[in-house]
């Protein structure tokens, strides 16, 4: 005879209820909480300080010229352009004879005025608007609405982002 066989069967150890956990474990859900919070928190810092130029906010004189870029009526339904264009050119002479007073930019005109605009912000691309210089000369210029919504959106993007 085997010693083995008059042993007694095992008994199975009673189940651990999982409810309610020790008494630690009841800051685990905190901890964890506040490091997610933290960890959002500094990701958001992080992204804030590595905004891109544009996203910085305005100083107030580009806000001023971006709230009366936008008060200007645009000529659309082939409406003389003229008055418009001047308005155009005249804000612009305004802001750089405030943000470049040694520059003398308001002495320029034609092709040399839309290449020294072009120089403080490339990514206007105001060079390819000649009609920005000439179609102030013109009293009966028209534009039609794409090359208004054009020009618009290079005016604002040059004042937005000149150097």
């Amino acid at each position: 005879m085997n010693p083995l066989d008059a042993l007694e069967p095992l008994i199975a150890p009673p189940p651990i209820p999982w409810w309610p956990p020790a008494p630690g474990w009841w800051l685990l859900p905190l901890l964890l909480a506040g490091l997610g919070w933290g960890l959002w928190s500094l990701a958001r810092r992080h992204r804030g300080e590595a905004q891109p130029e544009s996203e910085q906010p305005l100083d107030p004189s580009r806000q001023a010229a971006l709230a009366e870029l936008a008060s200007l009526v645009k000529p659309y339904d082939g409406a003389p352009a003229g008055t418009w264009l001047q308005e155009l050119n005249g804000l612009l002479k305004r802001l750089c004879r405030m943000h470049y007073p040694d520059d003398h930019s308001h002495t320029l005109s034609g092709r040399a005025w839309l290449a020294y605009l072009d120089n403080r912000c490339p990514a206007a691309g105001l060079t390819r608007w000649m009609i920005l210089v000439e179609g102030a000369y013109r009293p009966q210029c028209k534009l039609d609405d794409k090359a208004i919504n054009g020009l618009y959106q290079a005016v604002d993007t040059w004042i937005r982002k000149h150097v």
